[in-house]
C-alpha cells in the first residue's frame, strides 16, 4: 500500500530535503530489514544520505508522514504513520531528531495508521495533529483472498471492520491529548487512506475531509469550538454521482477554478474514475469528473498520490496523478487494466477545463510504474516545481521540471510564511494573490495526495506577469496582512504582522 514521501527543510538553509518512509519485513523474513530515509539537499541537484546521523534509522513499518514545526520552535518535526505504532520526531535544531512518541503522549494504541497532518483545528497556535487508520487488520487474523482461484491476492477492505481517526490536541507544552470523540471524529466505520485539511466555507476554522477506501468519505466541518460535524453526504463528497461509495486512496483540495473556494480531488480505484468535486459555495460540491477529461482518462487507472499544483506557472493550478494497482496478477482478470501504470498529469487550460499532457513532458515521467506516494517541492531554487514519486516495492523518481515552450518564460513569487501569534509555520493561513486582474486563492495545509506531505512554501504562478499587485494573508489568528507590488522571481518570507522580512531571488544559495 505504502510507501509515502515527503519534502522537509530540516536544517532551515532553504533547500527542501527529501523524506522517503519505507516499511520493512515481517519477522521471520530472509530479506534486509529497512529504516526510513532522510536525505540531505546539497544544492547542486544531488542529495546526501544523513539518516543515521540524523538519529532516523528506526526500523519500523511505516506508512505515511506529516511535517510541521508543532512545538514552534522555529524546526519542522516529522510524524510518521506505521502498523503498529507511529512516531513523533523532534528536530532538534543541530541536523538530529529524537523519538519522543512516548513524552507527547503518543504511545499507543497501534493501529493501521495511513495519512496524517498538522493543523491547528481551534487556532490557539499551536499545531494539533489529525491521523488517519485503516482497518482492523493483524498478521494472525490475515484472510485468504484470490483473484484468479491458484494464488493469494489482496482481500478488499469489505472483509475488515474499519477503525476511527485519531484527533490529538496539542497542549502546548509538548504533550498531546486524545480529543477523538470529544471532536466528534469517533466513527469506527472509517477506512481512512487519505487526509485533507481545507477552509470549504471560509469561515477561518480549518475542516477535515477523509478519502475512505470503500466507505463514504467524511467531511467534518469545524464548529469554531472544538467540535465538528460531519457534513460529507449533504454537501456532495461522500459518494460517486450514482450514490456509490468508492474506494478512496488519495486527497487534496484547491481552488482550481479561481472562485475563492476550495474544490476536492480524491483518487479512486480503476474502474471508478477519479472525484473532482467543484465547490459550488454554500457548502455544496458537485463531481465533475464525468464531464472532464481527468474522468475520461482516470476510469481504467487506479490512482494513489494527488495534488494541484501549478507546473507551468500559468497562475491555473494543474494535477498531477500517482497510478499503479495493487494486485500483481490484475490482467488475468481485467485484460485492460494494468499492474504498472503511467502517472497522469492534467494541465488546466481555465474555465474549469484540464487536458492531459502526460505523455508530451517525456518518455522517462510516462514510464509505467506502480505508483504510491507523491509530493512537490522546487528543489533547485528556480521557481518551478519538481515532483518525487514512490513505488511499491520499488525505487523513487525525482522528476527536474524542465519547462519548455510558452511555460519556459513563466514566472512565479513564492511565499514562506512564519507565524508569530498562528503557528509558526503559517498553516492554515488564507493567501490571495491578485495580478493582472486574476485572483488565485491557496491555503498553507499540511497533509495532501497520499501518506505524504509536500514543501510549506506556496508556490504562485504569474505567467508573463513580473510582479503580484496584491497580496492578502488572513492568519490563523486573524491577524490579516496586506502587501502591494511584489516583484516575481524570488521566494520572500512573510513574518505575521511585520510584512516581508527576507526575499531570495531565484537561482541564488
Amino acid at each position: 500500500m505504502g510507501p509515502g514521501v515527503a519534502f522537509i527543510d530540516y536544517d532551515n538553509d532553504g533547500w527542501p530535503d527529501i523524506f522517503l518512509v519505507n516499511g520493512t519485513d515481517w519477522p521471520g523474513h530472509v530479506q534486509k530489514h529497512s529504516t526510513p530515509k532522510l536525505y540531505h539537499n546539497n544544492h547542486d541537484g544531488t542529495f546526501t544520505d544523513v539518516t543515521h546521523k540524523a538519529g532516523l534509522d528506526i526500523e519500523l513499518f511505516g506508512m505515511g508522514v506529516a511535517v510541521g514545526d508543532y512545538d514552534n520552535d522555529g524546526y519542522d518535526d516529522l510524524f510518521v504513520t506505521a502498523y503498529g505504532q507511529n512516531h513523533l520526531f523532534h528536530n532538534n535544531g543541530n541536523g538530529t531528531f529524537t523519538d519522543v512518541t512516548q513524552k507527547a503522549g503518543l504511545q499507543g494504541p497501534k493501529e493501521f495508521s495511513t495519512s496524517a497532518a498538522w493543523v491547528d483545528y481551534d487556532n490557539d497556535g499551536h499545531p494539533d495533529l489529525v491521523v488517519g487508520n485503516y482497518v482492523q487488520w493483524t498478521p494472525g487474523t490475515d484472510l485468504y483472498c484470490t483473484l484468479d482461484g491458484k494464488s493469494k491476492s489482496y482481500c478488499t477492505p469489505e472483509s475488515y471492520k474499519g477503525t476511527a481517526v485519531r484527533l490529538w490536541h496539542n497542549r502546548g507544552n509538548g504533550a498531546f491529548e486524545d480529543v477523538t470523540q470529544k471532536a466528534g471524529l469517533g466513527d469506527a466505520t472509517s477506512k481512512t487512506l487519505g487526509v485533507a485539511v481545507l477552509d470549504y466555507d471560509n469561515d477561518g476554522w480549518p475542516d477535515l475531509l477523509f478519502s475512505n477506501d470503500t466507505q463514504p468519505n467524511k467531511l467534518y466541518r469545524n464548529n469554531g469550538n472544538g467540535t465538528f460535524s460531519e457534513k460529507a453526504v449533504v454537501a456532495g463528497v461522500a459518494f460517486s454521482e450514482d450514490g456509490v461509495a468508492r474506494a478512496g486512496m488519495g486527497v487534496d483540495a484547491a481552488d482550481y477554478d479561481h472562485s475563492g473556494y476550495a474544490s476536492v480531488l480524491i483518487t479512486n480505484f480503476s474502474n471508478q474514475m477519479v472525484s473532482l468535486y467543484h465547490n459550488e459555495g454554500k457548502g455544496l460540491f458537485v463531481d465533475e469528473a464525468p464531464r472532464s477529461e481527468i474522468g475520461r482518462a482516470s476510469l481504467l487507472t487506479l490512482g494513489f498520490g494527488c495534488f494541484f499544483f501549478d507546473y507551468d506557472l500559468d497562475g491555473w493550478p494543474d494535477v498531477f496523478i500517482a497510478n499503479g494497482h495493487i494486485d500483481a496478477d490484475i490482467q488475468r482478470v481485467q485484460a485492460n487494466v494494468k499492474y504498472a501504470m503511467p502517472p497522469h498529469l492534467f494541465r488546466n487550460v481555465g474555465k474549469g477545463k484540464f487536458e492531459e499532457v502526460t505523455k508530451s513532458l517525456s518518455a522517462a515521467f510516462a514510464s509505467p510504474r506502480v505508483g504510491r506516494g507523491a509530493a512537490y517541492a522546487d528543489i533547485n531554487n528556480d521557481g518551478r516545481l519538481d515532483l518525487l514519486l514512490s513505488t511499491n516495492g520499488g525505487p523513487v523518481y525525482l522528476f527536474r521540471n524542465e519547462a519548455k515552450g510558452a511555460a519556459a518564460s513563466n514566472r512565479s513569487l513564492r511565499i514562506k510564511l512564519l507565524g508569530t501569534k498562528s503557528n509558526r509555520d503559517g498553516i492554515g493561513a488564507l493567501v490571495k494573490l491578485t495580478a493582472g486582474g486574476e485572483t488565485q486563492t491557496k491555503m498553507l495545509h499540511s497533509g495532501l495526495s497520499y501518506l505524504s506531505a509536500s514543501e510549506l512554501v506556496l508556490t504562485f504562478g504569474l505567467g508573463q506577469r513580473d510582479k503580484a499587485d496584491s497580496i492578502e494573508i488572513r492568519w490563523p489568528s486573524g491577524q490579516l496582512d496586506r502587501l502591494s507590488a511584489i516583484p516575481a522571481g524570488a521566494t520572500i518570507t512573510v513574518t505575521e504582522g511585520k510584512g516581508i522580512t527576507s526575499r531570495r531571488e531565484f537561482g541564488k544559495s
